[in-house]
């Protein structure tokens, strides 16, 4: 059984948070196959023709994300939105690098929707996140190391069923508990959006990932 929610103090503060969720098992995670990488890598050019010249603090979407740090006292510009630190690394760098599959189809949705997709392992993650705001004594373990950290008291956070925090600052980092890995074969998919027509692309993006991830993982992805 896999859970997704806000706590009330949550949709109370942002009234018009939108989100898509999905849940998947039996997923074959793996190095991200050609005919994948050449979408991904296509679309990435198609999105930077698509900016052009556009700041990407003008963009609807990564403007209402920047209001929602500076809501719960987070500096947009320090700490970047996961869709805003995407885009910045593809108009900087001019690509992304490949992942794994896993990783590849939620960033390649993010970019062409500009939403943040988040894809945790449902596995490690016990099945549930939660949304919330920090009281700062939760922990927090970076990706890729072992000592824990706390978040700040009142950033959001997603707190995961073990009780750790599997996302901190919203959309700005996830745990390395919650990171989806090679053989990660259970996700709790979830994109999310502020600005006013978050709900038609949240929506779309939900079913772009289970559209791509149906092609290339295999397994059975459900709307939560």
């Amino acid at each position: 059984m896999y859970t997704f929610q806000y706590v009330p103090a949550i949709t109370d503060a942002f009234p018009g948070i939108r989100a898509g969720v999905m849940f998947g098992r039996g997923m074959a995670n793996r190095p991200t196959p050609l005919a994948l990488q050449e979408r991904y890598f296509a679309e990435q050019q198609a999105v930077l023709a698509q900016i052009g010249d556009t700041p990407l603090s003008e963009l609807e979407s990564l403007s209402a994300w920047r209001g929602a740090f500076r809501q719960f006292g987070v500096n947009p510009t320090k700490y970047r939105s996961a869709i805003e630190a995407l885009l910045r690394r593809l108009t900087k760098k001019g690509d992304i690098p490949s992942i794994n599959a896993l990783v590849d189809i939620g960033n390649l949705v993010s970019i062409r929707y500009q939403v943040p997709v988040a894809v945790f392992d449902a596995d490690r993650t016990n099945g549930s996140i939660t949304v919330q705001f920090a009281t700062g004594e939760e922990r927090f373990t970076p990706l890729f190391e072992k000592a824990f950290e706390h978040p700040e008291p009142g950033e959001v956070i997603f707190i995961d069923g073990n009780g750790l925090v599997a996302a901190r600052r919203w959309c700005w980092r996830q745990s390395d508990q919650s990171a989806a890995r090679a053989d990660t074969q259970s996700v709790i998919v979830v994109t999310e959006g502020h600005h006013p027509g978050a709900q038609e692309d949240v929506q779309q993006a939900i079913a772009a990932f289970q559209a791509l991830a149906a092609e290339f993982l295999g397994g059975e992805m459900v709307f939560g």
